[in-house]
């Protein structure tokens, strides 16, 4: 069976060429993807495409720009096959991705989430190695291959978010059948993730590396810690989150939601920046939050 490859498009050009054919180099050629531009501007990326006549490949554009929460639905309606990638334009698969994630696939079939291990590179695809990603490979992130589940995942997840969204392989129908929330458009992919921990829903993490993540200033993520957004996002998030796991009996994940540890140093970590460059909102929300409040 194929992987699906679903990528709602957004970005440099250039780099997602280098996504497509990091694709392309795939050592298992078992593989379909699809391409959904969100009206990028320009045609350089349905240019080239076309051009490389390769029949895995579909491309198409929305008539209007419809934001990220929307192309992601888009990108997971268009799945046909049991999984799938909801892979960043501008992230790279290694040759041997598809290859592993397949026999994880084939090992345990059930199983809603595949985590393999991932190499952090930068806007220029060198290696790089932030304060974010050494928390979470050295404080929270598995220390050997392990499967998580229910209340455990969701806990791990509200302690710290470890995983990496565009890298991670999800069962199409349990993702289907919860969906991505309205209103998180900077972290729809964490509540995806807990809401599927709440729904009794499984991770696998291979620590095999196998996938590429960039991380640069210029990504949406980094943009709404500059204005705020995310803050605010996050303490709506963890509040409503932690009351739900205490309804339900899920102490421990209750705890975690409610002390958000992780996520209060990093809005403590981007004060000192946005005394100096953020807006007045977003001094706010990030002290709101590292608060606790």
């Amino acid at each position: 069976m194929d992987l699906d490859i679903c990528v709602p498009y957004w970005g440099d050009p250039e780099q997602f060429i280098l996504t497509i054919n990091s694709v392309r180099a795939q050592t298992d050629p078992h593989w379909r993807l699809t391409v959904i531009d969100d009206g990028y501007p320009g045609t350089r990326v349905a240019d080239y495409i076309e051009q490389l006549c390769d029949e895995r490949i579909l491309y198409t554009r929305n008539e209007r720009n419809l934001g990220i929460t929307e192309n992601f639905r888009k990108a997971l309606a268009a799945a046909k096959g049991p999984h799938l990638v909801v892979l960043g334009s501008d992230d790279l698969l290694l040759p041997g991705y598809v290859a592993h994630v397949r026999e994880i696939i084939a090992a345990l079939p059930d199983v809603d989430i595949i985590q393999p291990g991932v190499r952090v590179i930068d806007a220029d695809g060198a290696p790089a190695q932030t304060m974010v990603d050494s928390v979470k490979k050295r404080l929270l992130t598995p220390r050997e291959p392990a499967t998580l589940q229910g209340e455990e995942l969701a806990a791990s997840l509200l302690r710290g978010n470890w995983l990496y969204w565009p890298s991670l392989v999800l069962r199409t129908e349990r993702v289907r059948s919860i969906g991505f929330r309205d209103g998180l458009p900077i972290i729809l992919d964490l509540a995806l993730l807990v809401d599927i921990a709440f729904a009794g829903g499984s991770l696998r993490y291979t620590a095999v590396e196998c996938f590429a993540y960039r991380r640069h200033g210029a990504s949406l993520s980094q943009t709404a810690l500059r204005d705020g957004s995310r803050f605010d996002d996050e303490r709506r998030f963890y509040r409503d989150t932690a009351a739900a796991a205490q309804a339900r009996g899920w102490r421990r994940a209750a705890r975690e939601a409610r002390l958000r540890t992780m996520s209060r140093l990093h809005a403590l970590t981007q004060l000192p920046g946005l005394l100096r460059r953020g807006t007045p909102a977003a001094r706010r929300a990030a002290w709101l939050l590292a608060a606790g409040r």
